[in-house]
């Protein structure tokens, strides 16, 4: 009954409902990302360096042909989770005309300048569509290239899942962490909250930034560094809030009650009091992930955080931020935007959360 009605409450507010729909969205993009990105390719890294930095919306015309390697095939559940080479090689072309047993192309290679290429029709490479003996493709870039002719679009897509996962990996670290030693401060007393306190003290007085900068220089730079490097500096205000939920409910009488018929302290901890306290924080669990987003995109941008040419959201910014102040500022407000969506979505969730489990933290 108690969660159908925080349930009703959080219906009620537009702004949690939101938060909500982002949040679903981009879990479903996390998931089927190499399934809707234009560019399947592993990380999305297709480049094609003769269409960089060009503006959103633009379309190019592609000449097929086969790689003299060939992809093995992979299953669905690899393609889901980490795409697919590609089979062809593509050569943007202006035009194209078929002369006898050749085809005349013009190969793009910048604005009003190309090369003049032929191949001929019987050679292995040549893809054969249904009506030539080769095979075009055209295809329109949403978002624009960035400087090494990558679907800006498609590694959007597929950066989601940087940002995702850095957020619920940090989350369960610093849940599990926070939990368990302002728990055992709270519940215990004494000498035992005596160091715990001080210990959240000294984290607390370290600017999260730095200690997060020594701790990735610490493990190295990577993907799954970055992750446990937040986790690892924000779990403090999981711990400060635990510790007074659990001195408040140490004291109440259905802790009395288990305490009388013998049960363990790890029992009336675990079983009794946690249960009764996570409301605080699942709002804080929420600001937590939101934050997470915010210094993973940082350190990203720094070049110490998630490395090429894996997506991240801040890397992109790194990568395109010189055409903010050129002519194509899109490449780096698009990723910019998407983490201001997600972010604004797992604040707007927070709040909703405090209100409707009439928490304050």
């Amino acid at each position: 009954m108690k969660g159908r009605n925080t349930w009703t409450r959080l219906r009620r507010n537009r702004g949690a409902l939101f938060g909500l729909v982002i949040i679903g969205l981009s879990l479903f993009v996390a998931l089927a990302a190499y399934l809707i990105a234009p560019d399947p390719s592993p990380d999305a890294n297709r480049m094609i360096v003769e269409i960089g930095g060009r503006k959103p919306g633009f379309t190019q015309m592609f000449l097929c042909l086969k790689r003299t390697r060939t992809p093995q095939s992979v299953s669905f559940l690899h393609r889901l989770v980490d795409g697919r080479e590609d089979i062809y090689v593509y050569i943007p072309i202006d035009s194209y005309t078929q002369k006898g047993d050749s085809l005349i192309v013009g190969k793009y290679i910048d604005e009003a300048v190309t090369e003049r290429q032929a191949y001929a029709l019987e050679d292995p490479l040549m893809v054969r569509s249904a009506t030539s003996p080769f095979l075009l493709q055209t295809r329109t870039f949403w978002l624009g290239s960035d400087k090494y002719g990558r679907d800006i679009l498609s590694r959007l897509l597929v950066g989601v899942r940087v940002s995702l996962a850095v957020g619920l990996i940090t989350v369960l670290i610093s849940l599990t962490i926070g939990v368990g030693l302002g728990a055992l401060a709270g519940y215990f007393g004494g000498w035992v909250d005596d160091l715990i306190m001080w210990l959240i003290n000294i984290i607390w007085s370290i600017p999260t930034l730095l200690l997060v900068f020594a701790i990735t220089l610490l493990l190295g730079k990577g993907f799954w560094q970055v992750f446990i490097a937040i986790g690892l500096t924000m779990w403090v205000n999981v711990a400060r809030i635990i510790r007074g939920q659990v001195l408040e409910a140490r004291e109440k009488e259905y802790v009395e009650a288990a305490r009388a018929l013998g049960f363990s302290s790890l029992r009336i901890l675990l079983r009794h009091i946690l249960p009764n306290v996570m409301g605080p924080v699942l709002v804080v669990a929420a600001s937590n992930f939101a934050s997470a987003i915010v210094i993973e995109a940082g350190l990203s941008f720094l070049g110490i955080g998630v490395q090429p040419p894996q997506p991240s959201w801040g890397l992109m910014i790194k990568e395109n931020y010189n055409f903010i102040i050129t002519h194509n500022p899109m490449l780096a407000l698009a990723p910019g935007i998407a983490i201001m969506l997600l972010v604004l979505a797992f604040n707007l969730l927070g709040n909703g959360l405090r209100d409707a489990l009439n928490v304050r933290v």
